[in-house]
């Protein structure tokens, strides 16, 4: 894994503000959009991240991976949830998930070694 969690979130943090400070309507829309599609409706959000998480690993974005993994543990997963969304994402996605799956883990091993992050 090239960056830590910090690094990820500093990075996201800075580049987010950057994009959504240019004012471009489209974008600010879409990130809106983004994010209420993960607020809790007929499925509580704890569903919608594992949901997202699932998607990302079948599109092999570990940028988006990462960022499911942090709001599946805010929102309560457990590991035992985690090792079965992985298995659905592994059988939705095929063996080309597997690299992906890989690094998945070492994130949720590095976010549930973070002492702030109970």
């Amino acid at each position: 894994m090239s960056t830590t969690l910090a690094d990820f979130d500093a990075f996201r943090s800075r580049m987010n503000d950057l994009i959504l400070g240019a004012g471009n309507l489209t974008i600010s829309r879409f990130f809106a959009l983004d994010g209420r599609a993960y607020e809790a409706g007929a499925l509580g959000a704890k569903t919608k991240e594992m949901l997202g998480l699932v998607a990302s690993l079948v599109l092999r974005c570990d940028d988006c991976v990462t960022y499911h993994i942090v709001r599946c543990q805010a929102e309560g997963v457990t590991r035992e949830e985690f090792l079965e969304v992985f298995s659905v994402g592994l059988v939705v996605g095929g063996n080309i998930v597997i690299p992906h799956l890989r690094r998945a883990m070492a994130r949720l091993e590095e976010l549930e070694a973070t002492p702030t992050s109970s």
